[in-house]
């Protein structure tokens, strides 16, 4: 088995780092609300700066390395482009964000109202990932990924360790695209916590490699593909697998129901992408232990109001 590149104390020197420019986000308990068993706790992720958990990935690489004059080059369905630009504008750099036309038009704008170069192109996030990978070879900037880099797992890490200091978590459900973030969490929980990847059906990187016993491109699309349309997960966050105990899939239908139901019951307006691991509890696509103190990470919540409610 190959050892996990990111370890607890890349995560504690992660958490140091980007202290002072992140958000310690809150959790909301909701108890039986689901369930007369296991107890359920929401972790309010989409609060984060920027409205999603990209910021802690962000702040960790560009904290953790040397940044030429010319900035930093990202490639983005949204999320991660929001939080690099955001970033660079705190710490000074000049930023350069791929997005594919794809994406949702309010993150596309969310990217150059702090400063980004944003530049559209035609497909999807490895569209997007080819053209910032040639801009960084003719232009010598900084390349940040979204999710296959051990300083942004290490960043999105810092989810798990401040979850475990404000709850009780035996069973943490998070959603994944390129797997950054359940990288990073599992790579902090290693088996003291029971870690579930929830992916949509339409967007199966993890899911298919768990199956295949390696990464493998699939298809993608669906209404959480913005955020979670990589077509294979990330060389990193594979590496991470020995520490995710579950992997679950969801319909569409799904994820929209689960997040017409956070909106009914909280009044919060997430995206699919953050409704996505309720859907599996919803479903009883994953069913935990009777007592069983569960957390559902809500991820972002950079979504046209309108269309939740």
């Amino acid at each position: 088995m190959d050892a996990p590149e990111v370890t607890p104390g890349d995560i504690d020197a992660a958490a140091s780092r980007i202290d002072g420019f992140v958000r310690r986000t809150p959790v909301l308990e909701l108890g039986h609300v689901m369930s007369d068993s296991y107890f359920l706790t929401l972790k309010l992720e989409h609060l984060q700066v920027t409205g999603s958990f990209k910021p802690r990935g962000a702040f960790s690489v560009l904290t953790a390395n040397d940044i030429p004059p010319i900035g930093v080059v990202t490639a983005s369905g949204g999320n991660f482009g929001i939080a690099v630009s955001y970033a660079a504008s705190r710490l000074g750099h000049a930023a350069t964000v791929f997005v594919p036309e794809t994406s949702p038009p309010e993150k596309i704008l969310r990217i150059g109202e702090f400063g980004a170069d944003v530049r559209v192109v035609p497909g999807y996030y490895d569209e997007a990932r080819t053209a910032s990978d040639e801009h960084a070879a003719e232009t010598g900037a900084f390349q940040a990924h979204a999710y296959d880099q051990p300083d942004v797992m290490a960043g999105q890490g810092t989810l798990a360790k401040e979850i475990e200091s404000q709850v009780p978590v035996d069973v943490v459900l998070c959603a994944v695209g390129g797997g950054g973030l359940i990288g990073g969490m599992a790579s902090w929980f290693r088996r003291r916590t029971t870690v579930v990847a929830v992916e949509p059906e339409l967007c199966r990187s993890f899911n298919a490699a768990v199956e295949a016993g390696h990464p493998v491109e699939v298809e993608v699309s669906g209404v959480a593909s913005s955020s979670l349309g990589a077509r294979a997960v990330g060389r990193n966050p594979w590496l991470a697998r020995a520490w995710v105990d579950r992997s679950v899939l969801v319909t569409d239908d799904d994820i929209l129901e689960a997040q017409r139901w956070l909106w009914t019951e909280t009044k919060m307006a997430v995206e699919p992408a953050a409704a996505t691991p309720l859907a599996a509890l919803r479903t009883g696509r994953y069913q935990p232990d009777a007592t069983a103190s569960v957390v559902v990470v809500l991820s972002g919540a950079n979504v046209d109001p309108a269309s939740v409610a």
